[in-house]
């Protein structure tokens, strides 16, 4: 197992901050960042797309650079806040499948990406699954084509046993799992149960610290 930080973990500092937080007094550019994973000594980098500067050629080369120069692995995270919408936004799609070429650019193997959110919570799960299948047999080509693995990140959303049904509905090696323990258990799924059925086919994870409290509303 590789150790990395995902950019998103300094998403106050990236400018995104949440009404309850305080705003920070400074702010990280994404090479400041990449710095910085640089000299905590991890192996690699999730890069989150929206606080790329832009998406042009010579500003992603210099991304790749950098990340060259300090050997990380890499993972370009595709998708906040609402990705795909349960698979009602064609627009999104359209922008995740552009970002192929972007994660290729910086010289990614694996691509973050986000079917639901917590916004779509509660609207039938089925018709979203659905429609992502649908989608997601179709990005998997795309995929194919790039030698990008996709790995669907459970965006408090769906729980692991939905998680696999998606998987098993799509059947393709380009689709798996960005594992995300904390999310599991914003939709009181255990999360250490939930690895053990996905285990297999986990591409990425996301580790996260919290205290379930009885009683308390979920504060995203």
């Amino acid at each position: 197992m590789k150790i990395g930080i995902d950019s998103y973990c300094y998403h106050r500092q990236f400018g995104e901050v949440y009404p309850h937080q305080m705003v920070p007094s400074k702010q990280l550019s994404l090479e400041q960042f990449v710095d910085c994973a640089h000299q905590l000594g991890v192996d690699g980098v999730s890069l989150e797309s929206c606080f790329f500067a832009n998406y042009s050629a010579s500003y992603l080369a210099s991304i790749k650079k950098l990340l060259d120069c300090y050997d990380l692995d890499r993972v370009y995270a595709w998708g906040h806040p609402d990705g795909l919408e349960g698979g009602a936004n064609p627009q999104a799609y359209r922008d995740m499948i552009a970002s192929f070429d972007r994660a290729k650019q910086i010289g990614a193997g694996v691509m973050r990406v986000v079917g639901s959110s917590l916004r779509f919570r509660n609207e039938p799960h089925e018709p979203q699954l659905h429609r992502l299948a649908a989608l997601f047999r179709d990005a998997a080509k795309t995929a194919e084509q790039c030698g990008i693995r996709m790995a669907v990140e459970n965006h408090i959303d769906f729980n692991s046993d939905q998680m696999m049904s998606l998987l098993d509905a799509v059947q393709s090696p380009f689709l798996g799992i960005n594992f995300d323990t904390g999310n599991f258990l914003r939709v009181l799924d255990d999360p250490v149960k939930g690895m053990e059925k996905l285990a297999s086919r986990v591409y990425a994870a996301h580790i996260k610290d919290l205290k379930p409290q009885k009683g308390v509303a979920a504060d995203e």
